[in-house]
């Protein structure tokens, strides 16, 4: 298993928004890199200890219902 990831760092994008579980940064003008985190947050506060593997699950089930919902809203 790999490590928990808290806060991402990628120095070679400019870093858009930090939100409670997903790092946004600007790839180009008109795209957007969303790094979902294994952090945890409840009541609008961010706990130290992150969930291995929670970043992960968030990401399939975007995928989900982004092939679900693509006739309704297109997402590319």
């Amino acid at each position: 298993m790999t490590a928990a990831l808290h806060t991402s760092n990628i120095t070679s994008l400019p870093l858009l928004a930090r939100g409670k579980v997903r790092d946004n940064y600007a790839v180009g003008q008109d795209r957007i890199l969303m790094v979902a985190s294994d952090r945890l947050s409840a009541f609008d506060v961010i706990m130290g200890e992150p969930i291995p593997g929670k970043g992960e699950i968030l990401t399939k089930m975007a995928l989900f219902w982004f092939a679900k919902l693509g006739h309704v809203c297109p997402t590319t």
